[in-house]
């Protein structure tokens, strides 16, 4: 049987974000076509397709994106940082305007220099 090379389906990850500073600390902006952090407690590999739902503040609309994990924040990381993955949005036109949308919610908070979830 030839099945060992299919990729098992990517997980389904449903992120609500209900507020700015929580969306500050999620998104991560150094990705060229946006990103976010996920506190997930399940293993992923850099690597691995996820798809997220993603819901912004004061935004009825849900968002999917079929991401990559570009980064992984293991249990018990140095500094307390939260357990999970970094997701990086593909390079698509749906992601740039997910990324702009998120950029004008957050607007002067990316200007900022508060500390975030990731790097």
């Amino acid at each position: 049987m030839s099945t060992a090379h299919h990729s098992p389906r990517p997980s389904v990850i449903q992120l609500a974000i209900k507020e700015k500073a929580a969306l500050y600390a999620a998104y991560i902006p150094m990705f060229a076509d946006g990103g976010v952090f996920i506190p997930t407690t399940k293993e992923y590999k850099l690597g691995d397709d996820v798809y997220v739902l993603l819901s912004l503040p004061e935004d009825p609309q849900r968002y999917p994106v079929a991401g990559k994990v570009a980064w992984v924040t293991p249990a018990r990381a140095a500094a307390n940082r939260t357990q999970g993955v970094g997701v990086r949005f593909p390079a698509d036109e749906k992601s740039r305007v997910l990324k702009i949308k998120i950029e004008q919610i957050l607007g002067t908070l990316l200007a900022s220099e508060r500390p975030t979830q990731t790097i």
